[in-house]
């Protein structure tokens, strides 16, 4: 597998070949590679046809997770020269008939999350049916193979939630909360249970109504005062942990705040010191990995993976890598 390089704010795999003419040694085909990248300047650097690929999700509204995928995946869009329809809902069910609509609209190609992967099967199948490759990301790792699709993009959420309990042990914690803002949601049950795993103390499971701010804080603050001994606070994504924090300070808690996923609020207090750590799964990876890996496809029969998920995390960032990626998150790579 190509490793990926980023020239002039476009992302180019370095060695896979965007001229039909061969070169004639590997490195003088990296050097043209590069050369035809930088020149492109925000346009296509290969010039197949310009399919669609639509990109369908389970986000809500307003969830800066998704905002980064999307510009991983458009970024890939603008330099495999692919015409990108992003949609979503928090709804399964909508989910599902925005999934129907791209078939219906017969795309060249369909990336999906599965995050409640009972009621994608049949849409998914319905793709499948109709010789349009699938390509699932984020969530679903474990049904993305028997549902049919090439492969899967992103973390293993047990593995992630292992690695969690795993630095909860380190910092010596002995009690930890794990708050799911969205019910129905296999992943976030995955995060905790790997948590749960391999922590040595206690972690209890608290659900929130992640649409409503307001309420996830009043929640969290009500279970910080009823139990001091909570001393870890785990939110499975980054809009999250600000809240988290809030609620903390209002309940008059000690616990650490730590958090899955990235952004630059979620950097800014790492580097502060505000909270522990972050579990970075790298969204835009996801995003730009999943056009990518469509367009290859396409193009020359490629699939990655050999029937196992292509991994992009777990990666735990603390304080001493906050202030490097400062950079990333603002401007919305990280």
């Amino acid at each position: 597998m190509a490793r990926f390089r980023t020239w002039v704010g476009i992302a180019v795999a370095g060695a896979l070949s965007v001229s039909l003419t061969a070169c004639s040694s590997t490195g003088g085909k990296r050097a043209e590679d590069a050369r035809k990248a930088a020149a492109a300047q925000g346009r296509a650097a290969v010039n197949t046809p310009r399919w669609t690929f639509a990109m369908i999700t389970h986000s809500g509204d307003g969830d800066t997770f998704w905002d980064i995928v999307q510009s991983g995946a458009k970024q890939a869009a603008v330099k495999d020269n692919i015409n990108f329809v992003y949609s979503h809902d928090a709804q399964a069910q909508q989910q599902a008939q925005l999934v129907d609509a791209a078939v219906d609209k017969k795309v060249d190609g369909i990336i999906v999350t599965l995050a409640k992967p009972d009621a994608l099967k049949a849409a998914v199948a319905r793709a499948e049916k109709a010789g349009i490759p699938v390509v699932t990301v984020n969530s679903g790792s474990e049904e993305s193979k028997a549902f049919g699709a090439l492969t899967h993009i992103g973390q293993d959420e047990t593995i992630a939630g292992e690695a969690v309990g795993d630095e909860l042990n380190r910092r010596g914690r002995k009690k930890a909360l794990c708050v799911l803002h969205e019910q129905g949601n296999v992943g976030h049950e995955q995060r905790c249970d790997g948590v749960a795993k391999t922590f040595h103390g206690t972690v209890q499971k608290l659900y929130v109504n992640g649409t409503n701010m307001p309420d996830v804080q009043s929640a969290l603050e009500a279970k910080l005062q009823a139990d001091k001994s909570v001393d870890a606070v785990v939110t499975l994504g980054a809009p999250y942990a600000d809240t988290a924090v809030k609620a903390k300070g209002d309940a008059g808690s000690s616990a650490e705040v730590d958090t899955f996923d990235l952004n630059a609020k979620v950097a800014a207090e790492l580097k502060d010191g505000t909270l522990g750590f972050a579990v970075d799964q790298q969204p835009y990876l996801q995003g730009y990995q999943a056009v990518d890996l469509l367009w290859l496809y396409k193009y020359n029969g490629d699939v990655l993976g050999g029937g196992k998920p292509v991994l992009t995390g777990p990666q735990i960032i603390t304080k001493d890598q906050a202030g490097a990626l400062a950079e990333y998150t603002q401007r919305g790579t990280r």
